[in-house]
C-alpha cells in the first residue's frame, strides 16, 4: 500500500479516535490517525468517572496510554489539522477503492477507503461532501444512524460529533462500536476480539473465531508480567503536566 493511502483514517485523536483505532487496525486495517490535539479531554484536573479506576485517573495519563495501546494495534499517528475531505474520484484519478482525499493543513494528502471523523464539533473540512447530513442542535453534528454511519458511505462519526454526551467513557464505547460497525460494512467475519483460555474453542472441536485466539498458561503469563511493566511506567510516579484550560478563561497570572 502506498505511504500516504490506509484503509482507514481517523480525524481526531480524543478517546473516540483511539477507541476507533484501536479496533480497526487489531483487525489488520491499515489505520491513520490524524490528531491536531486539543482534545478537550486534556482539560480535566481529574477523571473520576472512567470505569476500571476506582480513585480515579489523571486524563493526559489515560490519553497517552490508549495511544500506546493503538499503537501497539498497528495504529500510526501523525500530528496535523484536517481540512478538506473529500471524494477521492473527484479528480477521477483515485483507484476504485480509494474513496476519500482526505487534506491536512501542512499541505500533506492522504487517501482512505474510510473516514472516521471524531472532532469534538468541527464540520468544516467536511463541507465538500455534498450528501453529508448534519445536525444543529446549538451545535454542529454529524447526523447518523445507531452504529455511526453518515449518509456519506465510508464516513462515520465517532463520540461528540456523532451527538453523543460528553462523557470519556461513552465517547470510547462509541468510537469502540463504530470500529466494529466499520469492519461489519467491510464484509469482514463476525469480530469477537476475544483472548481466550487453550482449548475454550479447539478443545470443542470449533475452529478459532475470527478475531479471536487461543493462549495456554505460558503466554497468559508472559502477556500479564508485559502489562504490568507496562502500567508501572505509567503510575510509577505523579503526572507533572497540567489541565489545560479552556481558552476564553483570562490569564491573571
Amino acid at each position: 500500500m502506498p505511504d500516504n493511502t490506509y484503509d482507514v483514517v481517523v480525524v481526531g485523536g480524543g478517546v473516540a479516535g483511539r477507541s476507533a483505532g484501536i479496533y480497526t487496525a487489531r483487525n489488520g486495517l491499515e489505520t491513520l490517525i490524524l490528531d491536531a490535539g486539543g482534545s478537550i479531554l486534556r482539560r480535566n484536573a481529574r477523571l473520576e468517572n472512567y470505569p476500571g479506576f476506582p480513585a480515579g485517573v489523571d486524563a493526559r495519563l489515560l490519553l497517552d496510554a490508549m495511544a500506546d495501546q493503538a499503537e501497539r494495534a498497528g495504529c500510526e499517528f501523525r500530528e496535523a489539522e484536517v481540512t478538506r475531505v473529500s471524494r477521492a474520484d473527484d479528480g477521477g484519478t483515485a483507484a476504485s477503492d480509494d474513496r476519500f482525499r482526505i487534506e491536512t493543513g501542512d499541505g500533506d494528502e492522504y487517501r482512505s477507503r474510510y473516514v472516521v471523523a471524531a472532532t469534538k464539533n468541527a464540520t468544516d473540512y467536511l463541507d465538500s461532501l455534498d450528501a453529508l447530513e448534519l445536525v444543529e442542535r446549538g451545535k454542529t453534528f454529524v447526523s447518523t444512524d445507531e452504529r455511526g454511519r453518515s449518509s456519506v458511505e465510508g464516513l462515520y462519526a465517532a463520540g461528540r460529533l456523532a451527538g453523543k454526551p460528553h462523557q470519556a467513557i461513552v465517547a470510547a464505547g462509541h468510537g469502540a462500536e463504530v470500529g466494529v460497525t466499520l469492519l461489519e460494512d467491510d464484509d469482514r467475519p463476525f469480530y469477537h476480539d476475544w483472548v481466550a483460555p487453550e482449548r475454550y474453542f479447539t478443545g470443542r472441536g470449533r475452529d478459532v473465531p475470527p478475531g479471536c485466539e487461543e493462549i495456554g498458561d505460558d503466554e497468559r503469563e508472559r502477556r500479564e508480567a508485559e502489562s504490568l511493566d507496562a502500567m508501572g511506567e505509567y503510575f510509577d510516579e505523579p503526572r507533572d503536566d497540567e489541565p489545560e484550560m479552556h481558552p476564553s478563561v483570562a490569564d491573571d497570572e
